[in-house]
């Protein structure tokens, strides 16, 4: 459930580029009237489903916050994240910003691993993980942690390369088949690994 409450924005902002895709006339008249009229017709499609996404990811903290439920560091990053860039591709009517955005995130998660077991010696993924009382030898941890690092910094650069050298639309589809694809397969992979672990025990 939580997994998809946190593809939510993923999924409205490919909704919201499809039926604005489709039906570009009204799509341009809400854009201008949301946003102003100084940019392009194309640019309605992404410049609405950014809209909608960022829109979405305010409301899904706020509720978190008066809920008084814990809102973890991964999700304030990448809330950070989608309003930053997400906030100067509508000030700006600048598509660059948004197609930049999961390059960002994916970076900083990778980031974020590498530092802090490097300036901490704290390896996040066993952390993070620490609450299904796996038992695995330091050695497994780490490589699990590379393969985490190793994976975001690729995903990064995945999202550029699809970005610089395919359509807008070949890219709303990589972000979300793409992307998500990718992802499922690499936890599959990575839960494969440590039930064999855990089985040969």
């Amino acid at each position: 459930m939580k997994f998809l409450i946190d593809l939510a924005p993923v999924i409205l902002f490919f909704a919201t580029y499809r039926i604005a895709e489709a039906r570009t006339d009204d799509a341009y008249a809400l854009a201008q009237r949301l946003l102003g009229s100084d940019f392009p017709q194309a640019q309605s499609p992404i410049l609405l489903a950014t809209l909608v996404a960022v829109s979405f990811s305010v409301l899904q903290i706020a509720y978190l916050l008066l809920r008084r439920r814990k809102v973890d560091g991964m999700l304030w990053l990448s809330f950070a994240i989608i309003v930053v860039f997400g906030g100067a591709t509508l000030l700006f009517h600048n598509p660059t910003f948004i197609k930049w955005k999961p390059t960002v995130l994916y970076w900083s998660f990778a980031g974020t691993l590498a530092g802090a077991q490097l300036l901490m010696r704290r390896n996040l993924i066993r952390s993070m993980m620490s609450q299904a009382e796996l038992e695995l030898p330091d050695a497994v941890w780490n490589q699990l942690l590379r393969a985490w690092i190793a994976f975001f910094a690729v995903m990064g650069g995945l999202n550029l390369y699809v970005a610089y050298n395919f359509s807008e639309s070949a890219w709303v589809n990589f972000k979300v088949y793409g992307g998500t694809g990718l992802m499922l397969a690499f936890v599959l992979l990575q839960g494969l690994m440590i039930a064999r672990f855990v089985e040969d025990k």
